[in-house]
C-alpha cells in the first residue's frame, strides 16, 4: 500500500487492529502470539477467561516502518555476507541491524497511531503501565517455534516509552539468536515481518505468573496439565531464572468434576521481578523473602481454575485447526485484585510433534560408579552424552565454543541459541524443566541437567564428563567417558499377545517416561519406594508428632514397650519431622499427599489402564531408618519372617499408620479421579489375616465392592489354601 497516498482512518484500519477485532486466521498480519490473543479476547472471555485487552500493530506497520525509515535494503545489505556458524560474523551484522533500527524513526502517520491506541487503552485507569510485546508473523509455526525468540517490555509507561519499546520489540527480531535461528529454519531474513501487542498491564509484580502446559513438556503425556509458578513478573521463570512450584493436575478428572491436583512440589523462588517504582529502569530483580520462599504461590483453588482455563483453551484451539493441539500457556496473577489472567497463548511444538509410535532406550555399557558423580540437577530429555567440558560464564564469551562440547554455565536465554545447537549437552547452575535451557534442548534434541546450583565449580574446564539423564527426573554428571548405547523400538512392530502383559513400577517420577509402551497396565506399584525418598518420616512419629510436642519426655501408647529414649533424642528428631513437613499443620496430611502424589503419578501415566498398588512391605529394620524409626520398630534376626505385612496392619501398635495408607489411596481414587488403583496386600499367612485385613481397609473408606484387592502369592499356604484366600481377595499375584 501507498500510506500517503490514503486517508488517516484508512491508514488506522490496515496498521493496527484491537484484540477484539484480530482471530486465529490473523497470523500473517499479527503473528501467532497476537492472532492467539485476539482469538482468545473475542471467543473465551465469554466462557469466563481473563485475558487483558490490547491492540497489535500489524505487519502491514513493520514494513511501512522500514520503508518510510529508508533501512530496508541497508538491512539487506548487512546481512548479504551472513555467517551463522562464524559467530563473530553473526554478533557483528546483528548489533549493526538492531542499531539501525533503534536510530530510525518510526513515520508519523504510525507514531500518532501507536499514541492514540495508548491513551485509549489506559483511558480513566490510574495505572498506565502496559506489556509490549514482539509476534513474529512465522512464530509458533507446527514445524518451527519461534516462542522467546523476540523480547517482550514489561510496565512501559508514558507514550515516548511506549514508542521507543515499539522499536526495541522490532529490533528484536533481529537479536543474534534470531537470526540464527531463522537460517536453521530455512526463512529468508526479511521474509518474516513482526507484529508488535501493546496489552494492558497484570500487577503480577506484586502477585504471582507462570507457565501451563496442556501436555507434559517433558515426556509428551497427554492426561495431565502442568503448570510452574514464582512470584513477581512472568520474565523470571519464562527466561527460567528461577526454580517454581510445580503441579500436575489430571484432565480427566477435572472434566468429570473432581479435584484432581495428581502432585504439588515447592521451588526454591530465590529471586523475583518487580516494578522498578523509584529507579529509571522499568522492572528490577529483587530476592523474595524466605516466608514466601517457603510457600506455594497458587492456592489448591487457583490451581484447578489455571488448569480449568487451559482445558479449554486447549479445546477450543483444537477444534480451530481440526486436529488435537496441546497448548503452552502464560498466565499472571494480579496481586492487588487477586484475579488471574491468561497473557499468553501457542501451540505446544516439541513433545507434540513427536513419533509416539517409536521408544527410543539409552543405556551404559557398565553403569559408572557412584563415587564418579560430579553433580547432579533436573534431567531433561533421556539421553546420555559425553564430550569435552566447556565452561562458559558470560554470553560475550560464546565465540570460544567448539562444536561437540558440552555448555556448562549459570544459566541460558536466548542470546546463548547459536552454541546452544552445537553443544552435545547442556548444564546450568539455575532453571527448572520450563526453563530456557530445557525448553531448547528438548527442541534441540539433546540432554540437559538444569538446577545444579554449582555445577561451574565443580566441573573443570576441559576434563571428560558424561551427561546421564536416562534413569530418572535426577540427571547426573559423571566425570570421565563411559560407553552407551541407544536402541529404538518400533512399538507397532511388537507383536501382539494373548497373555496380558504389565509392567513393574518402582518410582513414581519415572512413571511417565514409559506411558507409551503397549503394556495392559502396571501389575506392581511399591508404596516403598515413595515412603523412603519423599516421605522419609515414620508414620507413627506423625500420628504421635502432636503429644510428643507438648511432652517429649512422655511415652506413646505406640512407642516399644522397652523404650529408654532420652528427651533430647526425641526434641532432635521432632526438629527433623518440623523442617520437613513444615507446609503441613497437621502432621499426618504430610504422609497421606505425599504418599497419594506418588500413586497419582504412576496412575495418571497409565490411565485409563489399571494399577495395582501394593501396601507397604517394609521389614523392621526398613522402617527403622526412617527419621523416628527406631521409637517404634523392634530388632528382629530375621525380619523377612518378621512383623510385615497383614500382620503389622492390624496390630494396635500399627493400624493408624494403616489407616494412611488407605486414606492416600482413597484420596487418589474419590478426590484426584484415578479410579484405575486397585490394590493389593503382601505377606498375608492365612485367610484369617486376610479377612482382618479387608475389614480394615472398610473401616478406612474403600468400600469393597468398589476396588479391587489382590493379595501376594509369597508363602506356602497362599499355595495350599488358594481357594481360601480366593473367598477373600480378587486374585493373586
Amino acid at each position: 500500500t501507498d500510506f500517503n497516498s490514503i486517508t488517516m482512518e484508512d491508514k488506522k484500519n490496515q496498521l493496527v487492529l484491537w484484540f477484539q477485532d484480530v482471530s486465529i486466521e490473523d497470523v500473517p498480519l499479527v503473528g501467532g502470539k497476537n492472532a492467539s490473543l485476539g482469538e482468545m479476547y473475542g471467543s473465551l472471555t465469554k466462557l469466563g477467561i481473563n485475558v487483558p485487552n490490547g491492540f497489535a500493530l500489524t505487519a502491514k506497520a513493520y514494513w511501512h516502518f522500514l520503508e518510510e525509515a529508508g533501512i530496508k535494503d541497508k538491512i539487506k545489505e548487512i546481512l548479504s555476507d551472513l555467517d551463522t556458524s562464524d559467530i563473530k560474523n553473526l554478533q557483528l551484522r546483528g548489533r549493526k541491524v538492531r542499531t539501525l533500527i533503534l536510530e530510525a524513526r518510526l513515520p508519523k502517520d504510525l507514531r500518532q497511531i501507536v499514541i492514540e491506541g495508548y491513551q485509549k487503552l489506559t483511558k480513566n485507569t490510574p495505572n498506565k503501565d502496559v506489556a509490549v510485546r514482539s509476534s513474529a508473523t512465522a512464530e509458533d509455526l507446527p514445524t518451527a517455534s519461534f516462542a522467546g525468540q523476540q523480547e517482550t517490555y514489561l510496565n512501559v509507561r508514558g507514550e515516548e516509552e511506549v514508542i521507543y519499546a515499539v522499536k526495541k520489540c522490532i529490533a528484536s527480531l533481529f537479536t543474534d539468536r534470531a537470526i540464527s535461528y531463522r537460517a536453521d529454519n530455512n526463512f529468508s531474513q526479511l521474509q518474516v515481518a513482526l507484529s508488535v501487542g501493546i496489552q494492558r498491564m497484570v500487577r503480577s509484580d506484586k502477585g504471582a505468573s507462570g507457565v501451563n502446559f496442556t501436555i507434559d513438556p517433558e515426556t509428551g503425556l497427554r492426561n495431565v496439565i502442568y503448570i510452574s509458578s514464582t512470584w513477581g513478573l512472568g520474565e523470571m521463570i519464562v527466561q527460567g531464572k528461577v526454580e517454581g512450584d510445580e503441579f500436575y493436575v489430571f484432565k480427566e478428572g477435572l472434566k468429570k468434576g473432581f479435584r484432581a491436583i495428581v502432585s504439588k512440589k515447592l521451588g526454591s523462588k530465590e529471586r523475583k521481578l518487580i516494578y522498578d517504582e523509584q529507579g529509571n529502569k522499568t522492572t528490577k530483580e529483587v530476592a523474595v523473602e524466605k516466608t514466601e520462599r517457603e510457600k506455594f504461590t497458587l492456592t489448591d483453588d487457583e490451581i484447578l481454575k489455571l488448569a480449568k482455563w487451559s482445558l479449554i483453551v486447549e479445546e477450543h484451539f483444537s477444534k480451530k485447526a481440526g486436529v488435537e493441539k496441546p497448548m503452552d500457556l502464560e498466565w499472571a496473577k494480579d496481586g492487588i485484585s487477586g484475579e488471574l489472567y491468561i497473557v499468553q497463548a501457542r501451540p505446544e511444538t516439541v513433545q507434540s510433534q513427536k513419533n509416539i509410535n517409536q521408544f527410543t532406550l539409552y543405556s551404559f555399557d557398565k553403569l559408572p560408579p557412584q563415587d564418579a558423580i560430579l553433580v547432579t540437577g533436573e534431567s531433561v530429555g533421556n539421553k546420555i552424552a559425553s564430550g569435552e567440558a566447556k565452561i562458559i560464564r558470560s554470553v560475550e564469551k560464546i565465540n570460544e565454543f567448539q562444536k561437540g562440547q558440552i555448555l556448562i554455565t549459570e544459566i541460558t536465554d536466548p542470546d546463548w541459541e547459536p552454541i546452544m545447537k552445537e553443544a552435545a549437552a547442556i548444564i546450568t547452575n539455575k532453571g527448572g524443566r520450563t526453563s530456557h535451557a530445557a525448553i531448547v534442548s528438548r527442541e534441540l534434541g539433546i540432554p540437559a541437567i538444569v538446577g545444579t546450583g554449582n555445577a561451574t565449580e565443580v566441573i573443570k574446564d576441559g576434563e571428560q564428563i558424561t551427561v546421564d539423564c536416562s534413569g530418572s527426573e535426577v540427571g547426573k554428571v559423571y566425570r570421565g567417558k563411559f560407553q552407551h548405547q541407544e536402541k529404538i523400538y518400533e512399538l507397532k512392530k511388537i507383536p501382539k499377545t494373548r497373555t496380558k502383559l504389565m509392567v513393574n513400577i518402582g518410582s513414581p517420577n519415572q512413571a511417565m517416561l514409559y506411558h507409551s509402551l503397549p503394556v495392559s497396565g502396571v501389575g506392581l506399584a511399591r508404596e516403598e519406594f515413595v515412603i523412603a525418598s519423599d516421605i522419609k518420616i515414620h508414620p507413627n512419629i506423625l500420628i504421635d508428632y502432636d503429644e510428643l510436642k507438648k511432652n517429649p519426655d512422655k511415652v506413646t501408647p505406640l512407642m516399644k514397650d522397652d523404650l529408654t529414649i532420652s528427651k533430647d533424642e526425641i526434641e532432635k528428631v521432632l526438629k527433623q519431622v518440623d523442617r520437613l513437613t513444615k507446609n503441613h499443620k497437621n502432621k499426618t496430611d504430610y504422609y497421606v499427599e505425599k504418599l497419594a502424589s506418588g500413586i497419582a503419578k504412576i496412575a495418571v501415566a497409565f490411565w485409563p489402564r489399571p494399577i495395582i498398588v501394593r501396601f507397604s512391605d517394609f521389614k523392621t529394620n526398613e522402617y527403622r531408618s526412617l527419621l523416628g524409626g527406631k521409637f517404634y520398630e523392634p530388632e528382629e534376626e530375621n525380619p523377612m519372617l518378621g512383623w510385615r505385612g497383614s500382620s503389622r496392619y492390624y496390630s494396635p501398635k500399627f493400624e493408624k499408620a494403616f489407616s494412611l495408607e488407605c486414606q492416600a489411596i482413597k484420596k487418589v481414587r474419590e478426590e484426584i479421579g484415578l479410579k484405575n488403583v486397585e490394590v493389593m496386600v503382601p505377606f498375608c499367612r492365612t485367610p484369617q489375616e486376610g479377612e482382618k485385613v479387608v475389614k480394615l481397609i472398610e473401616k478406612y473408606g474403600l468400600e469393597r465392592d468398589k476396588i479391587k484387592i489382590y493379595v501376594m502369592c509369597e508363602i506356602p499356604s497362599n499355595v495350599i489354601q488358594a481357594y481360601e484366600f480366593l473367598e477373600i481377595f480378587d486374585g493373586f499375584s
